[in-house]
């Protein structure tokens, strides 16, 4: 059966389609899942989703499967590894970032918070359900300006606020569908 998706999921690539019609604007409150998404959609910075979700599983076997406490603690050799791994994009500035951001996430919660509370804190537990008439989406809004700046002053990288809003769509803290798409939360 042929079903109607969002314009730019109608690609050959069954990764893509199946990231649009399985995790693309569902809510996610899985932490891990959550600290993955927020490191690859940094790693996608100036590259597209598609080869990111190519390298998707390669990122998860290089990067412990997002175990933070794990890439906390990488050092130069792990970083020279990392760097070395044509499974992922090997930019030292991402890599680091992803260990940064390991640090930021373990310090947040040392303080209780989780990711999971504080970015669904932000829209107070609801998804924010877009309905762009001609599916053209913005590539940052005011909600995810003020949270790219807060995960910044929280230490965390790669977190711009064009970043984050695809972040917040991928992780479903916003519902972007389009209106004609199967997935679109009025249907």
């Amino acid at each position: 059966m042929n079903q109607t998706r969002c314009s730019w999921a109608n690609m050959a690539n069954p990764r893509y389609i199946a990231y649009h019609d399985h995790e693309w604007g569902v809510p996610c409150h899985d932490e891990n899942t959550l600290f993955e998404m927020l490191n690859l959609e940094g790693a996608q910075a100036g590259l597209s989703w598609e080869t990111i979700l190519n390298k998707r599983d390669s990122y998860r076997a290089a990067f412990d499967d997002w175990d933070a406490e794990k890439i906390a603690r990488y050092d130069e050799a792990k970083v020279a590894e990392l760097l070395a791994n044509p499974g992922i994009v090997r930019n030292r500035l991402k890599v680091a970032a992803a260990i940064t951001n390991a640090k930021a996430y373990l310090a947040m919660r040392a303080q209780g918070l989780t990711l999971d509370a504080y970015l669904w804190g932000w829209v107070d537990g609801k998804p924010i359900v877009s309905d762009w008439p001609d599916g053209s989406r913005p590539a940052k809004t005011e909600l995810s300006d003020r949270i790219s700046k807060d995960l910044g002053q929280r230490g965390f990288k790669f977190v711009g606020s064009t970043i984050i809003y695809a972040y917040l769509q991928g992780i479903g803290v916003v519902d972007d569908h389009d209106r004609a798409c199967f997935r679109h939360a009025g249907r």
